[in-house]
């Protein structure tokens, strides 16, 4: 499966994510987000997208694990997901080249772009990879 994570690159950026080597992605509030996160499983392949000014999708990272309970959530409602930097893509996929490729129609960045966990179909996957290798 394929995802798209999203975080302002003020707060945790790819390059921050990328020299401290892992992640525990937590925080996700939205429903619809969760949903998402709690169906991630070990070896699933995410982009990393910088929300805020630049907008883009900037690098690639995988599940460590399966999706689990956050222990920060006293309720329990709450799950987050350990994750690893594969690498940045050769040049950021922005948000507007996206939008201005029918391909994407579907997509839910384009249908849903404040969700911040979504599905990736493998299709938009490689088109993704393959706008960022020109």
């Amino acid at each position: 499966m394929h995802w798209l994570f999203k975080e302002e690159p003020t707060s945790y950026s790819f390059e921050a994510f990328v020299k401290d080597g892992h992640a525990s992605w937590t925080g996700v509030k939205n429903p619809l987000a969760q949903k998402h996160l709690r169906s991630v499983k070990k070896g699933d392949r995410i982009f990393y997208y910088h929300t805020g000014k630049e907008k883009a999708v900037v690098g690639i990272a995988r599940a460590a694990g399966n999706a689990y309970p956050d222990p920060a959530d006293a309720a329990g409602k709450r799950h987050t997901v350990d994750i690893v930097p594969v690498r940045a893509l050769r040049r950021p996929v922005t948000l507007a080249e996206i939008k201005a490729d029918r391909a994407f129609a579907a997509f839910p960045l384009v249908r849903i772009s404040r969700l911040s966990v979504m599905p990736v179909s493998a299709k938009e996957w490689a088109k993704v990879e393959a706008v960022s290798k020109t």
